[in-house]
């Protein structure tokens, strides 16, 4: 009985023979079979780059609810792609620049679009160019999140705080004038200034180094005596935004702007107790 032939060490050292094996192994994975669990979190992106432009087709239409309403829809998806991924273990590469330039259609041009197609295109150029400065910002804020590197000499503070406010919250604040108008303040589009001045604004603390609540590490884990007082919080707060969606979408908006002062307040609170923490230990480490 014959065993398995011997592998020729000159055909090893081979280039021609190296470089083929090599073409082979990236060909078999690039069209091999894919695991399902990398597939759902990128048809949840996908799902939400539909919503985005589908909203600015209702925008071309003047049909402005609807679409502010796919925005909002595109959000959420957004929030649920990522999430699915670690739970699936199916994060890739590939979902990772899908979901980046999914988010700066959704937040960073869509909105702006609505503003633009409502009110802005009545100052004309000075309109546009609040349109381009909130896009900008927008992507540069894509783009210092992706390459931000993590510091294991960061406290573990620092991680419950976004540097800026992110694309998601930024495309919400920037739509309110949106929202006032639903409730019946349509007079705001007869101050397209006063709204390119919005959007500038708050293109500009999407970029800003103002540190905002990221609401990561919240809710992960709960006490028991909890649990029935947040679902009844939650149960109240669908059946208000469902029948009072406007008036929710505005109360949320104006929520998150009061909030940044006190975002800030604890950022420094925070760090001025870790600053002392560690003039203690070194003190501590020079006594010894």
């Amino acid at each position: 009985m014959s065993g398995p032939t011997p592998r020729d060490p000159k055909k090893d050292l081979d280039p021609e023979n190296y470089f083929r094996r090599g073409f082979a192994s990236r060909r078999a994975r690039a069209f091999g079979p894919v695991h399902i669990r990398t597939l759902i979190p990128n048809a949840l992106t996908v799902l939400a780059l539909c919503a985005g432009l589908t909203a600015i087709r209702f925008g071309l239409e003047g049909r402005f609810e609807l679409a502010v309403v796919a925005i909002l829809v595109a959000s959420v998806l957004d929030g649920l792609d990522g999430r699915v991924a670690r739970l699936l273990q199916g994060s890739t590469r590939f979902g990772a620049e899908l979901d980046s330039l999914t988010d700066f259609v959704n937040f960073g041009v869509a909105p702006v679009i609505l503003i633009y197609l409502w009110s802005l295109h009545d100052i004309g150029g000075i309109g546009w160019i609040a349109v381009l400065g909130f896009s900008i910002c927008c992507a540069l804020r894509l783009a210092r999140f992706n390459v931000a590197l993590e510091d294991p000499d960061k406290p573990a503070w620092t991680a419950n705080f976004f540097v800026g406010v992110p694309a998601p919250a930024g495309a919400g604040l920037v739509m309110l004038p949106l929202y006032l108008s639903f409730l019946g303040w349509e007079q705001l589009a007869l101050y397209p200034q006063i709204i390119a001045l919005h959007c500038l604004a708050v293109g500009f603390l999407m970029i800003s180094r103002v540190p905002t609540f990221s609401g990561k590490r919240t809710g992960m884990r709960v006490t028991r005596d909890m649990i029935m007082p947040i679902l009844v919080l939650v149960a109240f707060s669908a059946a208000f935004i469902m029948s009072y969606p406007w008036e929710a979408f505005t109360v949320l908006s104006a929520a998150y702007i009061g909030l940044i002062p006190v975002s800030i307040w604890r950022y420094r609170v925070h760090k001025t107790r870790s600053a002392l923490s560690a003039e203690a230990e070194a003190a501590d480490i020079s006594i010894d």
